[in-house]
């Protein structure tokens, strides 16, 4: 599911602005969009709930949820878009989290030095992580609130070149976004003929946007067969004889050894008083009636 984070460290950029539009976008396009809120104010869930109360945008509803960045979560089951609006001074690990989950990041620019200054030290930390730096979450700028009448647009641009960021866009200053915003709607759910000069200058934007949230299909490689192998010509074989038997050991017969007596009973020893007393009564030694009885 494609997710697109709406970027910027400076607060009043236009980032709210920016992913209302986006989720409202996809919405009327038939896409099942959540538009994920990660700042702390909860504006874009306050602009949900003023769009929950419109009857023009039945059939169009955008799912929301609140995120903690520092604790991203996964969003809920059914969904095909996800829209985040992130908090002013995202950077660090809650910057690095929220591009883990992202495919797209918008950066929105206002024309002053402090948001073109605040805008590219956010990029510049945006590059050196390794999602965007690999090319697998890709960044943009986009002009937010510029004045038609003055070289705003000309200046930004060449901002962007000088840092190296695709500039996709402007979204001009008119007060068609502040009453769409106050009711919770967009340029999107308004009558093409009343904004459609508004409306041309998304064209761009989501130009820019449609490959990078359509999914890379997987070319499919054609099978080439292997090459049969023709069978290798049989080895001649040689006849190796067979080991000759060896005759079975002939048993040797059993010769029992015949050790006289005077040598298992070791050599004679001096006959003791109990000894003598036995042979005056006619009794053998006792030594002897040990080995007889073995």
């Amino acid at each position: 599911m494609p997710v697109v984070a709406v970027v910027n460290r400076k607060g009043g950029s236009g980032k709210t602005t920016l992913a209302t539009h986006l989720a409202a976008r996809f919405a009327n396009g038939g896409h099942a969009t959540m538009l994920g809120d990660v700042d702390f104010q909860g504006s874009a869930q306050a602009w949900l709930k003023r769009r929950a109360g419109q009857e023009s945008v039945r059939g169009k509803p955008i799912v929301g949820w609140s995120a903690d960045p520092r604790n991203v979560l996964r969003p809920p089951p059914g969904v095909s878009h996800v829209v985040l609006d992130t908090p002013g001074g995202l950077r660090g690990l809650d910057l690095a989290k929220v591009v883990m989950t992202a495919d797209a990041i918008l950066l929105p620019v206002c024309h002053s030095v402090f948001d073109r200054d605040s805008a590219a030290d956010c990029y510049a930390e945006l590059m050196a992580l390794p999602r965007v730096a690999s090319g697998r979450c890709k960044v943009a700028a986009v002009g937010m609130r510029l004045d038609a009448r003055t070289r705003a647009e000309d200046v930004l641009r060449q901002w962007a070149e000088g840092i190296g960021v695709p500039f996709i866009g402007v979204i001009r200053e008119t007060q068609g976004y502040v009453r769409c915003v106050e009711q919770g709607l967009s340029l999107f759910d308004m009558p093409p003929s009343k904004v459609q000069s508004d409306l041309e200058q998304w064209n761009p934007i989501f130009d820019w946007l449609e490959p990078q949230l359509r999914p890379v299909p997987t070319t499919a490689v054609a099978a080439v067969p292997a090459p049969r192998l023709a069978p290798a010509p049989a080895a001649a074989t040689i006849p190796v004889p067979a080991p000759a038997m060896r005759p079975p050991p002939v048993p040797r017969p059993v010769v029992p050894v015949q050790v006289p007596a005077d040598v298992l009973e070791g050599p004679p020893r001096r006959e003791g008083l109990a000894a003598r007393v036995g042979s005056w009564l006619g009794f053998p030694p006792l030594r002897r009636l040990r080995h007889r009885d073995l």
